[in-house]
This record gives structure tokens, sequence and C-alpha cells, in this order.
């Protein structure tokens, strides 16, 4: 048998992605990647690997056929990028529109995140490759995430958080769930969600019978023997932590009993058994130490995903064609006058591409989802291929960035000419640590510093040789001093650990921000130098942030957000010149001269991003002007919206199209360039509820009070919370115009439940347009809502119970029947603990949104 110290080893990552290699056990190493688009990998820098539309796009494919495809394409880049476990999907449920990592995540409403995260993981697992379902639980903000108390009540704990995780054990199978970072009111217990021994031990372990392991996210373990009896098995990262010695400590003391270690390990080798990494993975699945013992190391897998190489920008046909149709699937027209779409390559000679996201699309959230893409098809890239005889031009409009782009390395020497910068470490008095580096300009991070260096000191110049305007910038994390030619320009006593990497500040750093005037034949050099923190995060390594920004020709910066412990000053003589009033008018003036101008807007990773939530829902910069300005200059003005969570869109219902584009991943260009033609349909609906005005979204925000997320709403989240206020949103939950016209019959129930326990419900589905497309149905229940009887609960008017993708032929019809689930029709009652079915009437309603009065079938229970 196997010791202590091996048992407890494997508890506790031997890196920051990877576990312990246990001989004894019969266990290999693991491999965990972040995965919501694409496999992210273990090393640094991230490999090439294939790059998904973000997850909200998935779900507003409404299309599980097409999300288990994704997920097979998820699960086969893992293996070949020798992956175990997946670290998606995310199931939290978009409580509020500003949530930081609403991108990332499915829909508002949890019966579409329960359907859509259902296809995914069995898809994936079907690869022999692990999920990791997460964040368990209450991780609905990213303000204070590793401090605050969410305190949910019991009913929409249960009916609407819960869910997902819940059906992720009972239907999807799962094999890994992350604990997330956040406390928990839950069972009369408050706790961390990693320490939670009623919602791990008695909900997910003991009345779901969850047979997987629970992970840590990561740095979110704080205790020893809380976490240990709490029920969490795998504290990553590592090495090192709360667990490990400190865990051998406590089964010493008898704090922790040998049997709760036992059932840890029994799930890690249950877990390396599924994805092939304990010897002999012919033998039973583990069900105890001793079944562990006496196999054979197994053989290693072969790569037999969609290869990608990292050598070329070959694009893989087959993945490149689902990634392709993804995109355009996805897409949700919001608004379509005179038909305008689909455009015609035929009559379009000219087109005017405008908008500082058709110059520059985001196509993946900021975060730690990043996902190195092999190649990316532009939005000018995709038009060309589509309207080959059509003349494309290409306009900014306007900017939209707070910070300057990262720097052309050719741009920046040391003081002798060299290129790059000079990075000098210092230890704790002040004296050299080893020799000074020349650093690639293109190096933002430098990890791995040496254990005895404490501080460093950076210096650059920065040659500006072409006539205008010019913003220099810096970025920089952590206690520093920073000089521009001499003068001081930003200093920081604002000390940095590994919370700069947990709420994702290290990723767009601040720092001081001069614009410099160069004139027609002369040549600016400016003197850069900078000292500053060696910042220790743990087991995301010791690292030096210093990072060079450029932009020429600028428009005015955006202020500099600063701490009460630092102070940016202006630097340099030149005064900023502003050319987004000359960019402007270029992009109107192309506009008028064109068929047809193509305006995308948006967000970028500055806005959207894992570590903190938005403060506002409006377009960044003077976005809302170019639509307004462009629409006003071409009858023929189509707006695509390229963000993955809702914006403030003022002009919605002014402009002739728009069309809703997400995050759209590496075939960003050809799938749009699909959607606008109608080669392939954007039939995606809205999984979420685009609001008309900030100040009528029912959760404005997920900020802490006093250390507390208070889920007052309750049951009322999203399409729900708006229906009880009586508020009308800029376009409704499940919205989406496609192309045809559709008619909805009324719904027929059966008589009688079938064997699987739900309720089968078909309804006829009339393509009324004069092409070939896709429809959506959606069901939507309503019920007794007086609780009063049963010890007291709460209901919506309506909530989606059931949905489905149908391609019709044009003039045709189909019949489409859904299997509602008697859960669906049940209520958590607190005070009986248990789901109850409360009698009286149903309304079954087959609709086009939520909004959608649609066809009604009653039934009485």
């Amino acid at each position: 048998m196997p010791s202590l110290e091996e048992k407890v080893r494997l508890l506790t990552g031997e890196t920051s992605f990877t576990t312990y290699a246990v001989e004894s056990l019969g266990v290999e190493p693991m491999a965990l990647s972040d995965g919501p688009i694409g496999i992210r990998g273990v090393a640094d820098p991230p490999p090439v690997a294939a790059q998904l539309p973000n997850p909200t796009a998935v779900a507003a494919t409404w299309d599980l056929e097409l999300t288990a495809r994704l997920g097979t394409l998820i699960g086969h880049e893992a293996k070949r990028l020798g992956i175990d476990v997946v670290l998606a999907p995310i199931v939290n449920i978009q409580r509020t529109p500003v949530g930081g990592r609403h991108f990332e995540t499915y829909s508002e409403d949890p019966a579409l995140t329960v359907d859509t995260m259902v296809a995914f993981v069995k898809a994936v697992q079907a690869e022999g490759v692990g999920v990791c379902v997460k964040h368990f639980v209450g991780n609905e903000s990213e303000t204070e995430r590793t401090e605050y108390l969410a305190r949910i009540p019991e009913q929409a704990l249960r009916e609407v958080y819960l869910a997902p995780f819940e059906a992720a054990v009972k239907k999807a199978g799962a094999w890994s769930i992350m604990a997330a970072y956040n406390r928990v009111e839950a069972g009369g217990e408050i706790a961390q969600a990693t320490d939670h021994g009623y919602l791990i031990n008695d909900v997910l372990k003991g009345e779901w019978g969850f047979d997987g392991v629970v992970v840590s996210d990561w740095l979110a373990t704080k205790t020893t023997i809380e976490s240990a009896l709490g029920g969490l098995d795998l504290v990553m990262p590592g090495p090192g932590g709360p667990w490990e010695q400190k865990l051998l400590a406590a089964v010493a003391t008898g704090d922790v009993p040998e049997s709760v270690i036992d059932d840890k390990v029994v799930r890690l080798l249950r877990l390396a058994k599924r994805v092939g990494k304990l010897h002999d993975p012919a033998a039973e699945e583990p069900r105890s130490l001793k079944s562990a013992e006496g196999a054979s190391r197994a053989e290693p897998r072969e790569g037999d995903g969609l290869e990608t190489s990292q050598a070329s920008n070959a694009r893989p046909a087959e993945a490149a064609a689902l990634l392709r149709e993804a995109v355009a699937r996805a897409s949700v027209v919001l608004r379509n006058e005179s038909e305008l779409l689909p455009l015609d390559p035929a009559e379009v000679s000219r087109i005017a591409l405008i908008g500082p996201n058709a110059v520059e699309p985001f196509v993946q959230g900021g975060g730690s989802a990043f996902v190195n893409a092999p190649y990316l098809v532009t939005p000018e890239a995709g038009l060309r291929e589509a309207f080959p005889d059509a003349e494309v031009t290409v306009h900014r409009g306007v900017a939209s960035r707070r910070f300057a782009h990262v720097i052309d390395p050719e741009l920046v020497t040391t003081a002798d000419g060299t290129p790059g910068y000079t990075l000098e470490l210092l230890d704790a008095d002040g004296g050299a640590v080893g020799e000074p580096q020349v650093i690639a300009a293109s190096e933002g991070w430098n990890r791995g510093i040496v254990a005895g260096a404490q501080a460093a000191r950076v210096t650059a110049r920065v040659t500006l040789g072409e006539p205008g305007a010019h913003r220099v910038e810096v970025g920089l994390v952590g206690i520093h001093t920073a000089w521009f030619d001499g003068e001081l320009v930003s200093e920081s006593g604002d000390f940095a650990d590994s919370n700069v990497i947990l709420n994702s500040s290290a990723n767009h750093p601040a720092g001081p921000s001069a614009v410099f005037e160069v004139a027609e034949g002369e040549t600016r050099v400016v003197e850069i130098s900078v000292e500053c923190q060696v910042v220790d995060a743990g087991a995301y390594s010791r690292f030096v942030r210093f990072e060079l920004r450029h932009d020429s020709e600028v428009a005015p910066a955006n202020s500099v957000a600063t701490t009460a412990n630092s102070r940016v000053r202006p630097a340099g003589t030149g005064e900023q010149t502003s050319t987004d009033d000359v960019d402007l008018e270029a992009a109107i003036a192309a506009a008028s001269a064109a068929d047809v101008a193509v305006v995308i807007i948006g967000t970028n990773e500055e806005v959207e991003s894992e570590g903190w939530d938005r403060q506002s829902l409006a377009l960044p910069g003077r976005q809302d002007e170019l639509v307004r300005r462009v629409a006003a200059a071409n009858p023929r003005t189509v707006v695509v919206v390229n963000a993955g969570a809702p914006v403030i869109l003022p002009w919605l219902d002014e402009v002739p199209a728009t069309l809703w584009w997400w995050l759209p991943g590496q075939e960003a260009g050809n799938g749009l360039a699909d959607a606008l033609t109608g080669a392939t349909e954007p039939s995606g609906r809205l999984p979420w509820t685009l609001p008309a005005a900030e100040a009528d979204v029912p959760v404005p925000h997920a900020l802490p009070v006093d250390g507390v997320v208070e889920y007052t709403e309750g049951v009322h989240v999203g399409y729900r919370g708006w229906e009880r206020l009586g508020r009308v949103p800029a376009r409704p939950f499940g919205f989406g115009l496609g192309y045809s016209v559709w008619k909805l019959g009324v719904p027929i129930a059966a008589e009688e439940w079938g064997a699987d326990d739900a309720l089968p419900v078909t309804v006829a589905l009339t393509n009324d347009g004069e092409r070939d497309a896709r429809g959506v149905v959606q069901f939507y229940l309503s019920g007794p809502r007086d609780g009063d009887g049963d010890g007291g609960w709460d209901r919506p008017a309506r909530w989606l119970v059931g949905h489905a993708a149908q391609e019709v032929l044009a003039g045709r019809v189909v019949a489409v029947t859904l299997r509602i689930p008697r859960r669906a029709f049940q209520v958590w009652s607190v005070a009986a603990q248990q789901w109850i079915t409360p009698s009286g009437v149903y309304t079954i309603r087959a609709a086009s949104d939520a909004r959608d009065p649609g066809q009604t079938v009653t039934i009485t229970l």
C-alpha cells in the first residue's frame, strides 16, 4: 500500500497545471488547462490551438448538435496537446450584464445553461478528456471575488444557481467540478466555497452522488483542516499551498482522519482512470486504494485531434468549417428593415467597412481563457472573399481603447543601440543581482525572476521617426517610480502579490502615458527609466511587469486609473492631437460613396475580462456617434456589434440592420461574411436580455456591500426580473429574426407522461418565408405562484422549459416535439427541504422569445 505521504502528495498540484505522478498508486501526472474557447495548454507561451466563439455565442445558437460538435473539437484539441482535464465550461448564471465574465458563461437562464452544458460536457468526455465544470457556486461577480459572501435565498440557490451543477452530475456525468473563490451562505453554514461541507459533502457528493474530483480554483484554498473536511479533493496550483506538509500534520494530530484522505485519493485515481493516466486502463474503476495496485503502465495516447500546425498558418479544413459555421449560426439579427439582409454579392460593387472593431476585431475576452489561435480571418479578409468583385475600403472612424497597443519592437533600443531594453535586478539593499540583461521589447512579463531579487531597474530608448503625434506608455504593476526623459511621471507605493493575477489587473496594467509631437524630417528619442518591484505571485511565478506601448496619430488618451498610493504626472512637451474627427469624417465620406456601409462597433479586452466587473454598459469612445452619422450618410447601413455581453444601443431602432456578432474567434471574418450574405443563416437567438437603458436593468451591479453580495431578486433572474418589474427591454431573451418568417401552431400535450418522467409536447412550426431557414422553438411554462400553503415559495411569471433548433424548407411545416421534464414543474420547498409539484393549472407556451404571447395549451396537475 502507498504511504500516507504519497497519498497526500497526489492531492496538491506539482506545478501550476499538472498533478504529481505517484508510482505506488499507479498514477501518472495529469495536465489541466483552461478551455472555454479552446485549449490554452500548460506551456509558456501557449501552444497554437483552435479558437472557438465565446461560450455565450455557443448558447446563442440554441443548437445542441452544433454545441456537441464544438465539444468534440475541444476534446480532440486537448488530446493533441496532452491535456487530460479541460477547465470548462463555466455554468455560473448571468445574473447582471456588468459581470466581468459574462462573455465566458452561457446564459441568464438556468435551463438554457443546463442544456448547452450537457451537450458540451458529454461530447468532450466522449473523447476521453475530462471537464471541470465551474465555479461551484455563487461566483456571478468578479469584484472582490476572493473575499465576498454570496447570500442566495435557498429556493433560488436550488432552482437557479445549483441547477447547472446538479445537471452536470446527473445528466452530463462530469468528472470534476471546480470550487469557487467566494464564500457562500447555505445550509446554515458560512464558509469558503472550497471548505463548504454542506454544499460539497452533503449536496454535491451525498445527495447528488458525485463520484468525481472537486478541484479548487487557483489559489482559492485558504485553510488546511476546514477544506480537507469540507470535501475539497485537489488543491491547485502547486507546489505548496495549505495542504502537503500541513495536511500530513493534521492527519498526525487526528484533526483529519486518514479515511478522508483515502476518499480523495480514490477520486483522483478514478479521474486518472477515466483520462487514461492510471496503469492498466482496462482494469476495473478504482473503488478503493487496493484496487489500484499491481497494474501495468498505460501506453501513451496518440494525438488524434484535428491537427493544427504550430509551424504554419495552415487551416485544417474540418475545424475551420465548423468554426466558420458556428460564428454565422450564433450571430443574432436584431433588426432588418426592408430586408436589407442578406446582401447579394452580385448587387454590391463598393463596401465601406467602418469602425474600430472592423480594424481590430475583438475575438476573445480578457483573462485566463486566452487561446493562441493559428490565424485570424479579419472582417476585411472575409468580405473580400465573399464579395470578390466589390471594392472594399476600411476606416477606423473613431478610437475605442483606453491604452495604446504593445510597441513595435523596432522602435526600442538600449542606451548603446542594442534592440530591446535593459533589465537590472536588485536585492533588498539595492545591490546588483547578477548581470544586466537585454530583453526583447515584446516581452512584458519577465517571469522566473530569481529569489534573491526584490526590485528591478529597467531602461529603454524609444525612437519616434514618423511625423505626427505619438503616445508612449509604460504598463507597470506594484511599487514603482518612473521617469520619461528624466522627468518623474509616475510613482506608486502599492505592493503587488498574487492578487494582481487573480483580479487580472496585471493583464492590462496602468502606468504613465505621454504624447510627443514629431515634426516632418525630425526624430524624437524618449528615454524611459523605471525602478519597480519584483512581484512574487507564488505559484504564478516571480515577475517584473514592464509593458511598453505606443500609438501614432493618436486620439486623446482617457484618464489613467490610479490608487490612493499612486500618482501619474503629465510628461512630454508635445500637445496631444486628436485624429478622431479626421478619421470620423473620412469614414462618413466613404459611407456616402458606398453601396453598403458595414459598421463594426463593440468592446475590447480592456472592457470585458476576468478579474473585474464593468462600470458601464455604454460603448467605449464615440462609437454611438459613429453609427448615427454613418447611417445618416448611407441608407444601406448594417451595424455589427462585436461584444460578448450586453451594451446599450441607443440607435438600434434607427438604423436599417443590426447583427450581434459576439466574440467570434479565429474564423471571425468568414463567419461574418457568411451571415451577411446568407451563405449560412444567422439563426442565433439572444441567450440574455438586451437592455434599452442601464437604469432598467433589474440587477444593475453585483458589488459587495460590507463584503456581502445579496441575491435579493431570488428566482427572478434575467428576463424573469424584467417581467416582474414590468420593464421593456430593447430586445427580449430568446429574440432573433433570422432570414425568414415563422408561424407556430397551438401546442398539443400528450395525455401520458413518458417513461423518462417527461411530458411530450408537440407544436407545428411553419416557415412562411421564401428561403429555407432555421427556426428556434421555445417552450415557456407558467403555473401556480401562491406558495403560502406549501411553506412559502416564489415563482416567475414564466420560465423556459425546452427548446429546439429546426431546419425547415421554405413554405413547409414540421412537427417539433419536446419532452418537458417533471422537474420543470416543481419548486424547491424550503419548509419541506425537497422538490414538490404544486397542484393547479399550468400553461405551456410555444413562443419565439420570452415576451412573445405565442400559442398555449393548459394542463392540470
